[in-house]
């Protein structure tokens, strides 16, 4: 039984499930509003969330930190250089998840994932 485990699976061995959320945050860093499923957006945003918070204090160890998670150098230097100060005075709630109904080909829910 999962009682009281907060992690989500979306039905993904752990290794998979990673790569998955780590390109999923490169990808909402980039282009800054994507469209996915509603699963995937909820389990994304927090990840996206501790990385724009890494991002406000510009420095040589949270620079790492995000080099280690992000898988492109272009989200990182976009956290640091654009989204970090951006958000500098906010304290948290930079993502908004909005759904947008379900897909044709099979019914999935399906949400956009944007800065706020």
């Amino acid at each position: 039984m999962r009682h009281q485990k907060k992690s989500v699976k979306l039905d993904r061995k752990a290794q998979a499930r990673k790569a998955l959320l780590r390109n999923l945050a490169a990808s909402v860093i980039v282009y800054e509003k994507i469209t996915t499923t509603e699963a995937k957006a909820k389990a994304v945003k927090p990840l996206v969330e501790k990385l724009i918070t890494l991002g406000k204090e510009n420095n040589l160890t949270n620079y790492r930190r995000l080099l280690k998670f992000l898988p492109t150098k272009k989200a990182t230097k976009k956290v640091v250089e654009v989204l970090g100060p951006k958000y500098k005075e906010r304290k948290g709630g930079y993502l908004r998840v909005v759904k947008i109904g379900r897909r044709a080909g099979d019914g999935a829910k399906l949400a956009i994932i944007e800065f706020v």
